[in-house]
């Protein structure tokens, strides 16, 4: 079953802005803290962002400031609003609930001239 469905990844120049979607079930907005995370090729998934149920948000110093994580509890959607993006941003973004060990696709978002 499908749980979490990414999207909004892309080519972006840098410095520039993408906002990251997910559509989340119902079961897993409703109950459980999400996050957003990336990886890069050959390394495990890091945390970027975080927000409760009761919609706190927490994050890395590394993206403090850059990246905004945000919910519609209408429409059971997570955002990922990222500004000045650099190349070393470039990475897969995926979202989840924390501690879930199933993953979704991913969108992929290149930062490059």
């Amino acid at each position: 079953q499908v749980e979490v469905v990414e999207s909004g990844g892309g080519l972006v120049q840098p410095g520039g802005s993408l906002n990251l979607s997910c559509a989340v079930s119902k079961r897993l907005f409703s109950n459980y803290p999400m996050g957003w995370f990336r990886q890069y090729p050959g390394k495990e998934r890091d945390l970027l962002a975080l927000i409760t149920t009761e919609g706190r948000t927490n994050y890395p110093v590394s993206v403090k400031g850059r990246f905004t994580i945000s919910r519609d509890t209408t429409k059971e959607m997570v955002y990922l609003q990222m500004n000045n993006l650099k190349p070393e941003d470039t990475a897969v973004y995926y979202c989840n609930a924390i501690g879930r060990v199933i993953w979704g696709q991913g969108t992929l978002v290149t930062v490059s001239s």
